[in-house]
């Protein structure tokens, strides 16, 4: 079997596993969030299966295991502090498919989230596989702006996670830090990790095939999951503060804020 098809379907097979007993864990302590957490730190899971498999260029092979792995376990760790400390208390989001969903219906999300992680490391399998023996400049542009992507999304998260942890900020909308220029910089850079990685894939045999990720990224942030459902929650919970916000800061590129 070519090895383009197979490193996919492995890495399928563990990350699917993995995903059942998150999905049964889940069930017994009566909260979905977690599914967040193990969908990041699936990419590093993935990332190694790549790199003990794939027969690319060893210096390229490293370079996508290094920045897959840094940024699997940056958010994936991000997530395990975030979510783990409330595993008694769902978030909202969460809480609002609880009341539409069955079971069934969350096992087959939680085996989607399986897929999605395997749909979106198409740009590890194909750079990992290329055997041209020297990186081109397009590649290294690609891991630079990969590397500030990872930065830039840390640092909205850390900004984030620091206005909330001061029990004075209860109720009211972050506008601290990246926040005072857009919405959602987590979203942004988020999106940005994805197109820096298709930039550094492009150059590679099917490397076309990565530009799937950031459009179908693009599509969840802006029409799903993204901030659709984060603004509803936060319009629901902050009312007019967090429409004032709304009406005066990007929503998405950080960019100066309207008086």
């Amino acid at each position: 079997m070519s090895p383009y098809l197979l490193i996919p379907l492995v890495s399928f097979a563990a990350v699917s596993v993995i995903m059942t007993v998150i999905y049964l864990w889940a069930l017994k302590i009566k909260n979905n969030g977690i599914v967040d957490i193990f969908w990041a730190f699936n990419f590093l899971v993935i990332a190694v299966i790549t790199w003990l498999m794939a027969d690319g260029y060893e210096q390229r092979k490293n370079v996508v295991f290094i920045l897959a792995g840094l940024w699997s376990l940056r958010l994936g760790t991000y997530l395990l502090i975030r979510v783990g400390g409330h595993l008694k208390e769902e978030e909202g989001r969460y809480k609002a498919l609880r009341a539409e969903w069955s079971n069934a219906k969350f096992f087959g999300f939680y085996q989607m989230q399986a897929l999605s992680n395997v749909f979106l490391s198409i740009p590890f399998f194909v750079t990992s596989l290329n055997k041209n023996p020297e990186m081109n400049i397009v590649e290294y542009i690609g891991a630079g702006l990969w590397l500030i992507s990872i930065i830039g999304e840390g640092v909205s998260d850390y900004q984030l996670a620091k206005f909330k942890k001061n029990p004075a900020n209860k109720g009211k909308v972050c506008e601290y830090g990246l926040w005072n220029y857009s919405r959602h910089p987590n979203y942004f850079f988020q999106l940005m990790i994805w197109i820096s990685v298709s930039v550094f894939s492009i150059t590679s045999p099917y490397g076309w095939l990565s530009l799937l990720c950031p459009l179908s990224i693009g599509f969840l942030i802006f029409k799903v999951t993204g901030i659709p459902m984060t603004e509803e929650q936060a319009v629901r919970s902050k009312g007019d503060l967090y429409r004032e916000y709304q009406r005066t800061t990007s929503a998405f590129v950080p960019w100066f804020r309207k008086k």
